[in-house]
């Protein structure tokens, strides 16, 4: 598994304990280092994720309600909501992460950590807000056949 895919699951993990206990980010960031060894490189990527993904959970989350068809964001399953949040995140802030890397490994998490429907749930949305990224300019447009990677080590998200 990939030091990126790790500290994704970390921010997850995080993500997840702030929704849940309606504790507040540092708290659930101290929480998990408390409990929870990780090697600093996975860990800083995982907190950097983390971090922006809550700050901008205002954002992230009037897409996901606009893109979400049939769904209220409070109804949607704990684990895919934040797996949402998280990618959402890095679609808008990570410009250096292709989109196709963050929605598979989206897609990914929630086959792993959600219900049998989750990767195709999460691909659905995802799919439709990289789309609408992509026409207001705010996402550079993927060719058919894939983004361009400048190295072998952007593939890995």
């Amino acid at each position: 598994m990939s030091s990126r895919r790790r500290s994704r699951e970390m921010a997850i993990q995080v993500l997840y304990q702030v929704d849940m206990a309606q504790t507040d980010l540092a708290e659930a960031l101290r929480l998990f280092c408390e409990h929870f060894k990780a090697p600093q490189s996975i860990r800083d990527f995982a907190f950097e994720l983390a971090r922006g993904a809550y700050e901008h959970r205002e954002e992230v989350d009037s897409l996901i309600k606009r893109f979400s068809e049939h769904w209220r964001l409070e109804r949607m399953p704990t684990v895919d909501r934040n797996i949402l949040r998280l990618a959402i995140y890095e679609l808008l802030y990570q410009p250096d992460i292709p989109a196709k890397v963050s929605i598979n490994e989206a897609v990914d998490l929630g086959k792993k950590y959600g219900s049998e429907d989750s990767g195709s749930f999460i691909n659905g949305i995802l799919d439709r807000i990289r789309l609408h990224l992509e026409e207001t300019g705010r996402r550079k447009t993927t060719s058919a056949k894939g983004p361009a990677f400048e190295s072998a080590g952007d593939v890995v998200g």
